[in-house]
């Protein structure tokens, strides 16, 4: 019997709506001034979807660049795996509304709801498919938010850091000694937030919920601080020691983007050079499943990841839900992203 292949990721494919929503607009509307967003979070602009566009329009779109990115017909697809929050139904799964969209008639498609972490555990799910010897050799992995559908323009917690974008991954067999190395992925339910209470069964829409805002982005973030201060070391820490690397021997760190600020304070504190943080909030603002794809095709895109690049990805969402892995680089491909326009702000401040 063969050897279960080595997984990687073959390409990558973006897609942000056009329209972008300032800092002067958003600061507007949730009774702050500008400079305060970017002191606090280190967010610059985000992008909002039109009315018309679903998540499995964003996706789409994404899944679209990546196969092109990968040379590969909607045809090979054998799975396609779509992590997310902000669904365009509760049913079907958005991933099946993709899989029709993009054409990808062979592939088993489904949703995974694990908020922010949900690409890694996507992922995770992919990669144990196609090693399985189920014969499929290739699986679309993608990340969506539609942020703007839930958030309350005039709670300055939310309204400032949520945002709406698409990132697709294709994975599939890659030489040995490349890929990924296990993925280990956590929750912790008893300690969980709730990001969007209402609309699900718990509680149904009702004249009642709307009116309370029920439907819209909670978030403490305070407790989300705390959290990923005290998880990111942990979660770090694992990824290394199961690969048998130092810190040393990592090339970047590509991570969940709550906000640039955290996110840097999080992984200076654990050691992480500044040089070597992937960090795309300031543009994108929090895309939640989308936003470590989205960092990976911005490192692909830039010439940061090179073949045997070795990439710390780690997770952490609401559920409380968090993962880390090693990726090993190995085929540069990505599809199409704009150039960055901004470096990254360095200012200090408390994050939310």
């Amino acid at each position: 019997m063969s050897p279960a292949p080595s997984i990687g990721v073959l390409a990558t494919g973006t897609c942000l709506p056009e329209r972008i929503l300032t800092n002067d607009e958003v600061a507007d509307a949730a009774g702050v001034d500008p400079g305060w967003i970017v002191r606090r979070t280190g967010v610059l602009r985000r992008h909002v979807a039109e009315p018309e566009q679903a998540a499995s329009d964003l996706a789409a779109e994404a899944v679209r660049k990546a196969l092109t990115a990968a040379g590969l017909p909607a045809s090979a697809l054998g799975l396609l795996v779509l992590a997310t929050s902000t669904p365009d139904e509760l049913g079907p799964s958005t991933a099946c509304r993709v899989q029709a969209l993009v054409g990808a008639d062979r592939a088993v498609a489904f949703d995974v709801a694990a908020a922010c972490s949900g690409w890694l555990f996507a992922a995770r799910v992919a990669h144990d498919w196609l090693r399985s010897g189920s014969g499929e050799r290739y699986a679309a992995v993608v990340g969506v938010e539609v942020y703007s559908r839930f958030v309350d323009p005039a709670d300055r917690a939310t309204a400032v850091l949520f945002a709406d974008g698409a990132a697709a991954t294709i994975l599939g067999p890659v030489p040995g000694g490349t890929g990924f190395a296990p993925i280990r992925l956590g929750s912790d339910g008893g300690a969980g937030d709730v990001l969007i209470p209402a609309g699900g069964s718990r509680l149904p829409a009702s004249p009642g919920t709307l009116a309370a805002g029920r439907h819209k982005v909670h978030m403490d973030g305070r407790a989300v601080r705390d959290f990923i201060l005290r998880i990111f070391p942990e979660v770090l820490g694992d990824a290394l020691d199961r690969s048998g690397l130092r810190l040393t021997d990592v090339d970047l760190l590509v991570s969940h983007q709550p906000n640039p600020l955290l996110l840097r304070r999080a992984a200076v504190d654990a050691g992480v050079p500044e040089e070597r943080v992937v960090i795309v909030g300031h543009e994108v603002g929090n895309i939640g499943a989308a936003s470590i794809p989205y960092a990976l095709a911005t490192a692909d895109r830039d010439g940061r990841l090179r073949t045997g690049s070795r990439v710390l990805v780690t997770a952490f969402g609401a559920g409380l839900t968090w993962g880390s892995t090693v990726l090993t680089w190995t085929r540069a491909q990505h599809g199409a992203l704009p150039a960055p326009r901004t470096e990254a702000p360095r200012t200090e401040g408390a994050p939310l």
